[in-house]
C-alpha cells in the first residue's frame, strides 16, 4: 500500500494525472483498473480518474508491491539541473513567478543535442540553491517555464514556482491578458509605419517551418500582429511588435511574408543581406510584458505591471539615437 497527502502543489489537478506523476512506473491501464476496482480511494471514498484534487486530501493505494517502483535505501543520484549554471538575469521575481531575461544562443529546454545547460535548468539550479525549491519534497509539481523563445531570440521568460501560478499564467496567455512587445531589425521598412495584420497560419508537419496565407484555408489558424516602425534608414527598420495571437514563428513569418523580412533570420529571410552583413541569428528581442489579472486571481497583485529588458544590442548598434532617449525607451 501506498498514501499519498495532497499538498498545495498538488492541488488543482486530476487524480489520475497526479498518480501519473507521483507513481510514474505505473502502467496507464492498471492505474485506471485500480480506480475502476477501488484499490486506489480518496479520502476513503470511492473515486474517479477526473476527480479533483485538494489539499488535504489522502489518496491510498492499495497495489502490489510489484506494481510499485522500489525504493532504494541509497541516495538518488545527483539532478541533472545541477550541471547547469545557476546565474540569472532576473527581471522579476516574487513568491510565485520569476521573470528572466534569456541570453541569445541558449535553448529553453533540452533539445536533440542532450545539452543539460538550459535555461529551465538554471531556473531550477537557481530555485534549488536558494531553497525555494527542493525535488525531494514535491510530490507531483516542477517548476517550469511559462512561454518559450527560441534558441536564437533573446528577453523576457516567465517561470512558474507554484503549480497555481502556472495554471494561472497559462489561464491569463490564453485569454490574451499577458501583452507582449517585441523589437527586431527589418531588411526593409514596412509600409504604412504602423499597421495591424491579420493572416493565416500553419505549421509543416515534417519541417520547423511555417506558412503564411491572407485567405483563411484549411488547416490554416488565423494569426494577428501589430507593428509599428521606431527607427529605420535605407536598408533596415527597427520594429516594436505586438505579439496578440502566439503562433510557431508568428512574427518572423509574418513579417517575411510582407516583404520585411528579420535581419538573420536563416529560415524566413533575406539571405544576400544576412550573408552580407554576416549575420547569422535572427535580430528579435522579446522586450516587455505587461499583465493583466483579474481580482480573484491569486496573482492579483501583479495586475498592470509591467516588466522589461534593456534595449539589445542590435537596436542600440543599428540606431544609437534610440540608446540615448530618457529611460532607454525604443
Amino acid at each position: 500500500m501506498r498514501q499519498f497527502y495532497i499538498a498545495e502543489n498538488d492541488s488543482g489537478q486530476r487524480l489520475d494525472r497526479f498518480l501519473q506523476k507521483a507513481l510514474p512506473h505505473l502502467r496507464k491501464s492498471m492505474l485506471y483498473k485500480a480506480i475502476r476496482t477501488k484499490n486506489i480511494k480518496v479520502n476513503r471514498k470511492r473515486c474517479t480518474p477526473q476527480q479533483q484534487l485538494f489539499p488535504g486530501d489522502q489518496i491510498d493505494c492499495y497495489l502490489k508491491d510489484d506494481n510499485l517502483p522500489v525504493q532504494s535505501t541509497f541516495p538518488e543520484k545527483e539532478p541533472e539541473f545541477l550541471q547547469a549554471p545557476d546565474t540569472l538575469d532576473i527581471l522579476y521575481e516574487d513568491d510565485q513567478l520569476l521573470l528572466v531575461c534569456k541570453p541569445v544562443g541558449l535553448v529553453v529546454h533540452c533539445d536533440n543535442r542532450q545539452t543539460p545547460d538550459t535555461l529551465i535548468h538554471r531556473v531550477l539550479h537557481y530555485l534549488y540553491r536558494t531553497g525555494a525549491y527542493n525535488p525531494a519534497q514535491e510530490q507531483s509539481f516542477t517548476p517550469a517555464l511559462c512561454n518559450r523563445l527560441d534558441r536564437n531570440t533573446g528577453g523576457i521568460v516567465i517561470a512558474a514556482k507554484t503549480a497555481a501560478a502556472l495554471r494561472e499564467v497559462n489561464r491569463l496567455i490564453r485569454e490574451n491578458k499577458i501583452h507582449k512587445t517585441y523589437l527586431c531589425l527589418t531588411v526593409g521598412t514596412p509600409k504604412p509605419p504602423a499597421a495591424i495584420l491579420h493572416a493565416w497560419h500553419k505549421k509543416s508537419d515534417t519541417h520547423n517551418m511555417v506558412m503564411i496565407r491572407d485567405t483563411k484555408s484549411e488547416g490554416f489558424q488565423e494569426i494577428i500582429t501589430g507593428y509599428q516602425v521606431v527607427a529605420f534608414n535605407p536598408r533596415h527598420a527597427l520594429l516594436s511588435v505586438d505579439l496578440i495571437t502566439g503562433r510557431t514563428h508568428q512574427i518572423r513569418a509574418h513579417l517575411s511574408h510582407i516583404g520585411t523580412p528579420i535581419l538573420g533570420d536563416t529560415k524566413y529571410g533575406n539571405m544576400k543581406e544576412n550573408r552580407t552583413l554576416h549575420c547569422k541569428h535572427q535580430q528579435l528581442w522579446a522586450y516587455q510584458l505587461t499583465f493583466q489579472t483579474d481580482a480573484d486571481s491569486c496573482l492579483a497583485n501583479l495586475n498592470g505591471l509591467t516588466v522589461k529588458t534593456s534595449l539589445p544590442a542590435f537596436a542600440a548598434k543599428e540606431f544609437p539615437e534610440i540608446s540615448m532617449r530618457s529611460d532607454s525607451q525604443p
